[in-house]
């Protein structure tokens, strides 16, 4: 059911709770990892030494990349998709680079043990099997780095890109087995032996449960299928999904769902929406634009089929409220959450800032008017096109349409580009950074 928000009153921001978590969690084991090297086998030479630690290092990503994009709700919940996202892609080209210099040493250092060249130490460590894991995991990971890089990222559709990307999984296994061979790495001592299992086994779980079991029992237990499809506008349609027990489904408004309809789409179609309805214990609500196939085909769901539904996710919740008054700021689509996230506020202090390009293209418009007015709001239809000079989202405009702006939660939804100026203005304001929230409407 729908919730009042409250203002949290405790002085550690829980994004800032999560962040020290994870910090803590990453230089525990650096420190042990380095220690565990230190206090190891050394390299049967200095250049395989170095190649020894460079593969620790890369081992120690790995676990970091699985954690990441295991969906862990209590991260997910306190720091947002969007920001473990980024996070994942920067370690991942981190990783990368980890891996190239750790195969490089490897083969240059058996090269000067044995006195050979390196094309053919290459080609030797290729027949051995725990060599040949390590080249194949390698490969793999370049592969998905190459076609992670923006120039391509932009000409692959979202499904052949996601697809790929599921291929890391295959490399993250061949890198453990290939750990597992190299017997230095996991046997130097009973503690470094107990250790990296721990690790792995703590890794592979998470991802094992956030990734396959909660998504399949949850959907097992509520039954997910569809209520009803509202045509909102020629280009806007609202999908209100049902199930059983919908009251114990941990949702909360602000939050997005990745929604599959089996049936009507291919089942690797899936697409991130956000609720643009408060959860209410009965129902689950999307609105989107048709903007590609799978948008644009949600008008043709039948009635009574079923919805395969992985989430909730988000960060964009009232579990960050630290101040009585918010201002709520949304762009195009990026109304679905803010929409929500408004019909969960009781009446008080509430400004809505809207940009659309017209009044027309205000999508659920009717909507936000009537919850704004409810609550005893203000609302802000921003229209016009940037290219003409219509900069609302400037420090000085910003400031004359909230001049209280300082003293505001401010949460923030739209695209990248709107987001990114919204964010821009809100630091040369100097609005506390524990004041702001906001979610990129995209998924890297």
């Amino acid at each position: 059911m729908v919730t009042s928000s409250r203002v949290r009153h405790s002085t550690l921001a829980p994004v800032v709770a999560a962040q020290w978590a994870l910090w803590t969690f990453a230089v525990v084991n650096v420190v042990i990892v380095e220690v565990l090297f230190s206090t190891g086998v050394a390299g049967k030479n200095g250049t395989l030494g170095v190649a020894k630690f460079f593969g620790l290092q890369a081992a120690l990503l790995m676990v970091f990349q699985l954690l990441l994009v295991a969906r862990i709700p209590w991260l997910d919940r306190r720091i947002g998709m969007d920001r473990l996202t980024l996070w994942h892609r920067w370690i991942g080209f981190t990783l990368l680079w980890t891996i190239l210099t750790h195969a490089t040493l490897v083969v240059l250092g058996y090269a000067r043990l044995d006195d050979a060249p390196m094309l053919k130490t290459f080609f030797v460590l290729s027949g051995v099997p725990a060599s040949l894991l390590g080249m194949l995991a390698a490969a793999v990971i370049i592969v998905i780095a190459v076609v992670s890089t923006r120039p391509l990222r932009r000409r692959l559709r979202y499904e052949t890109w996601h697809g790929l990307h599921l291929l890391l999984y295959i490399a993250l296994g061949a890198a453990f087995v290939h750990q597992l061979l190299e017997t230095t790495t996991f046997t130097s001592s009973a503690f470094a032996t107990v250790y990296w299992w721990a690790l792995w086994l703590f890794a592979f779980g998470a991802l094992l449960i956030g990734r396959i079991i909660v998504p399949v029992r949850r959907n097992a237990y509520h039954r997910f299928h569809v209520a009803a499809v509202v045509p909102e506008s020629h280009d806007v349609v609202s999908v209100h999904v049902t199930g059983r027990h919908l009251d114990q489904l941990p949702a909360r408004a602000g939050q997005f769902f990745v929604w599959r309809f089996p049936g009507h789409n291919h089942w690797w179609l899936a697409n991130p929406f956000s609720l643009s309805a408060a959860p209410d214990g009965h129902t689950l609500r999307l609105s989107a634009k048709a903007v590609g196939a799978t948008s644009a085909g949600l008008r043709q769901l039948p009635v009574g089929s079923r919805a395969f539904l992985e989430g909730p996710y988000g960060a964009l919740t009232s579990l960050h409220r630290s101040r009585p008054g918010v201002l709520l700021i949304a762009g195009g689509m990026g109304i679905t959450p803010i929409r929500a996230l408004l019909e969960e506020e009781p009446a008080g202090d509430i400004v809505v800032l809207y940009r659309v390009r017209t009044e027309n293209n205000a999508i659920l418009g009717d909507e936000v008017r009537e919850l704004v007015d409810a609550r005893g709001g203000r609302l802000h239809l921003l229209t016009g096109q940037t290219r003409e000079g219509a900069l609302p989202f400037e420090p000085d405009n910003l400031r004359a349409l909230v001049p209280d702006i300082t003293e505001r939660d401010v949460y923030v939804c739209g695209p990248p580009a709107m987001t990114s100026a919204v964010l821009g203005s809100l630091r040369q304001l100097k609005v506390p950074v524990r004041q702001v929230h906001a979610e990129k409407f995209s998924l890297a």
